[in-house]
């Protein structure tokens, strides 16, 4: 891993870095996340070649900012929605996305759920009625095509049937192209690390975005040893949610030497790119 100095943190907004263990002969195709600034929730925007994914789509009013910010870079199809589970600070803006002149091809969520009462809808259905389109629920092991790249889920492996430990339904998923990886975790908080770190999923990884927000409940030790990152991506606003993101959170990433970017510094959201095996991000 390498570390970037605070005289040139100072100096730059743009910086690149070497992707740890990039493959011999790096991938010709560039890959970026961009992770969107829609306050508190979550939404990035994935791009390898010619795909181009959404992971979650933020609250509901949030999405003219969404939607603006997808528009701006010339997002007119989206080959895949992944919503990573039901809260709806992931899947509050899919209804209006499916209304808008956007094109979706195909939605994908958890396989798993937890409904706070007998009976209840999952989101994600009451977002696609009338559409036409059925979600496609995933598990680990399943993968998603990418030009240029792979999408492998690997989480989580259990249901969590408590509505308390609902964000241990996230999808967790593991991004390769451009001769770096990336590791996207929704909002997984311990038990579901302490589940994949256990039968060994957990991997190195060039860039993680940052589990639940940066709270207290996720990124433990473990997790961040297994995937020794260099970047860090936090998806937050500290004025929606003031215990993110948490101090031991950001203690242990900078004791690992690794950078940290945050939504809520950037009036857009954070541009990750990875191309060639080197790592470089921006402040949109």
């Amino acid at each position: 891993m390498r570390r970037l100095s605070g005289f040139l943190l100072a100096l730059l907004t743009v910086f690149s870095m070497t992707a740890g263990e990039a493959p011999a002969k790096a991938e010709s195709k560039e890959l970026s996340l961009l992770s969107i600034n829609v306050r508190k929730a979550d939404a990035h925007l994935l791009r390898c070649g010619q795909s181009v994914y959404l992971i979650d789509t933020g609250e509901k009013k949030y999405f003219e900012t969404l939607y603006r910010v997808l528009k701006e870079n010339a997002v007119g199809r989206i080959d895949g929605v992944i919503l990573t589970h039901s809260h709806s600070d992931h899947t509050g803006g899919l209804k209006k996305l499916m209304d808008s002149d956007i094109t979706v091809d195909h939605v994908y969520t958890t396989a798993y759920w937890a409904p706070k009462k007998e009976g209840q809808k999952n989101p994600v259905l009451n977002a696609l009625k009338n559409t036409g389109i059925e979600p496609v629920y995933l598990k680990s092991g399943d993968t998603l095509p990418l030009d240029g790249g792979d999408i492998t889920v690997i989480g989580p492996l259990a249901e969590q049937t408590d509505p308390d430990n609902e964000n241990s339904n996230s999808l967790v998923l593991r991004v390769t192209g451009g001769g770096g990886s990336m590791l996207l975790t929704g909002d997984m908080e311990f038990p579901e690390e302490e589940s994949l770190l256990g039968a060994g999923l957990i991997e190195h990884s060039d860039v993680i975005k940052i589990g639940n927000h940066g709270e207290g409940d996720a990124t433990s030790e473990a997790l961040i040893d297994a995937v020794s990152p260099s970047l860090a991506v936090i998806s937050t606003n500290t004025a929606d949610e003031p215990d993110t993101p948490d101090p031991r959170v950001m203690r242990l990433l900078n004791s690992r030497g690794i950078t940290v970017v945050q939504t809520q510094e950037s009036e857009k959201g954070i541009l990750v790119t990875i191309r060639d095996g080197e790592i470089s991000f921006t402040k949109q």
